[in-house]
């Protein structure tokens, strides 16, 4: 057990923002965690109102992330901010994250951590200069039934992994939104602001991670076809792409946000030797194992059969059985297992065995995912080496 909150600053996510409360709901979902300053927008009125809604004193409501990291340095050592989570649209991550290492803060990020790949591969090495730490929100990796397929692959229960198959698919971008008023849209959709890629780099990132983290395996290769299907849009907002893993395995990964009538349908299914496992996170309770030769297995999180659940699972469970461990919950299981993490580095503890959470290394595999993607799309070969 720690012996005090730690104290939390943020970047962006004011009034009106979207994944600003999330990060706040889920930061402050075990106690462990407290908001104590902000630089919430960068327009200096909803800075201010931004944070007086939140309730924070007013002179550590800042108008620039610049002014913060300045002004919280120089607080003594219980006071100051322990890290800051930035929360700004891709384009706006990079500088404030690099900031905040350099003044000894430790960071938590959205995914794709960088606009490119050589910024996520500048802030790697600032991490490991500073020895500072650095949590990377892909919240599918909080789910426990996540943990639980991973666990299961690891045991070896299903034999050598040979198919990974994966599909996020959403829906919401099937008209041209970015014209119309849609904040979300307009960012996500303009490559000045989001980077080379749309709905790769915005839900296919989840998606390739989600593939490397249950299976074990990276992607060694690809063969990629992004596509523009609403007409006058800048970006990608479909995409398939052909995989082959450094252990063997082959699989396919789909991303689409023109899925018209989808909210958030990412789904995997990875097949070994013995049987197969599949996980979908708007029934994400639920594990489904297909055996070769014996009958299929339903696992469900919360449930009474602790013994037949790893303590990766059961220790990112919150709820009684039946009671939805969703998304929510899968953000608050970050920000407590990077928690436990800095608390037990703050104060000289182990951290226990079962506490992972996304990295710096995670961030680097995803901005490569999103260039050997537009590569392959763009190259007559097709097939492209995965390099980093």
């Amino acid at each position: 057990m720690s012996n005090r909150k730690l104290r939390m600053g943020m970047i962006g996510g004011g009034k009106d923002a979207f994944i600003g409360a999330i990060h706040r709901i889920a930061a402050n979902m075990d106690g462990q965690i407290e908001l104590v300053c902000g630089a919430l927008s960068m327009h200096p009125e909803i800075a201010q109102e931004s944070g007086r809604l939140l309730f924070l004193p007013e002179d550590r409501i800042y108008n620039t992330y610049d002014e913060m990291f300045k002004a919280e340095a120089q607080k003594p050592a219980d006071e100051r901010m322990d890290f800051v989570t930035i929360v700004t649209p891709n384009f706006a991550h990079f500088a404030p994250a690099m900031q905040a290492l350099e003044n000894g803060f430790n960071v938590v990020i959205e995914k794709p951590i960088t606009f490119t790949l050589e910024e996520a591969k500048q802030l790697k090495a600032k991490v490991e200069e500073t020895g500072l730490m650095l949590l990377l929100t892909h919240t599918y990796a909080g789910y426990p039934m996540v943990k639980q397929a991973r666990e299961i692959i690891k045991s070896g229960a299903l034999g050598k992994v040979r198919k990974i198959y994966v599909e996020y698919l959403q829906g919401w971008l099937s008209r041209l939104s970015e014209r119309e008023g849609n904040a979300q849209a307009s960012w996500r959709t303009d490559p000045s602001k989001s980077g080379k890629a749309g709905a790769m780099g915005d839900i296919g990132t989840h998606a390739a991670h989600l593939a490397e983290y249950i299976s074990g395996q990276k992607i060694d290769e690809l063969n990629a076809s992004l596509n523009i299907v609403v007409d006058g849009r800048m970006l990608d907002d479909d995409g398939a792409v052909l995989l082959r893993f450094d252990g063997g395995a082959t699989g396919t990964l789909i991303a689409s946000q023109v899925a018209a009538g989808e909210e958030n349908a990412l789904s995997i299914r990875v097949f070994g030797e013995n049987g197969g496992l599949e996980w979908e996170q708007m029934e994400p309770n639920t594990l489904t194992i297909k055996w070769f030769d014996k009958p299929a297995e339903t696992l469900r999180a919360g449930s009474g059969y602790t013994d037949r659940l790893a303590g990766a699972a059961t220790s990112n469970c919150r709820t009684p059985g039946g009671h939805p461990e969703g998304y929510l919950e899968a953000f608050g299981n970050l920000y407590r297992n990077f928690a436990i993490a800095l608390s037990a580095k703050i104060e000289g503890r182990e951290v226990p065995e079962w506490v992972d959470f996304p990295s710096v290394d995670d961030g680097i595999r995803g901005m490569a995912f999103i260039n050997n993607v537009v590569a392959s799309n763009g190259s007559n070969e097709k097939w492209t080496k995965y390099t980093i």
